[in-house]
């Protein structure tokens, strides 16, 4: 994942009002933490900070320019509105250079099973450790011509180079079953149907 570079202001504000303010006038309220350092409370650019997030998914790594210094920052939480979609606020972790993290990474199913099967996917991340500069942006994961009765676990899942898996390696990720045929699904409904009747 490619590094990205932002301005971002300390905020001296704090609270519901000092948020909103910080929100009218096009920023991001923002706390930073890490390393055993205090929280920094900042305001970081709304409109680049969403294309960073459309763009490099919700494990961005950016370097916040802060005044006259620079921080490698790992963006862990987004919160948005639930009606209005804005971004209201963002935790940063402090991470260094060469520094593992771990992320939740979305798995991406590719490919069509075999025929006459039905595909249910249970797990749509799983946690890996990987280094913060190169933070993989999803997993795929292809189902291409798998027959009906397989199932595909944490750790069937081929990781990049350098990452290591934390979620339960026998974690169910996908199931492939047999799809209901169309005589199944009408028989079911005839049985139903039968039944009525005889309890009539």
């Amino acid at each position: 994942m490619s590094e990205v570079r932002l301005a971002a202001e300390q905020r001296t504000e704090f609270g519901k009002g000092a948020a909103r303010r910080t929100r009218r006038a096009g920023k991001i309220p923002a706390v930073l933490y890490g390393h055993g350092s205090d929280p920094k409370h900042l305001a970081l650019p709304a409109l680049e900070f969403a294309r960073v997030v459309r763009e490099h998914g919700h494990n961005a790594v950016l370097t916040l320019d802060i005044d006259s210094s620079s921080e490698l920052a790992l963006t862990k939480t987004v919160t948005t509105h639930p009606l209005k979609n804005y971004i209201e606020h963002v935790d940063l972790l402090l991470v260094k250079r060469g520094e593992k993290v771990t992320v939740d990474i979305p798995v991406v199913i590719v490919g069509d099973a075999g025929p006459g099967t039905l595909v249910t996917q249970d797990l749509t991340t799983v946690q890996v450790e990987a280094e913060a500069l190169h933070i993989p942006e999803q997993i795929e994961l292809s189902v291409t011509g798998i027959a009906a009765g397989t199932q595909i676990h944490a750790s069937d899942l081929e990781l990049p180079a350098g990452s290591t898996l934390v979620t339960d390696a026998e974690a169910l990720v996908v199931a492939v079953g047999a799809a209901p045929t169309a005589a199944q699904l009408d028989g079911g409904e005839g049985d139903n149907a039968a039944e009525a009747g005889e309890e009539g």
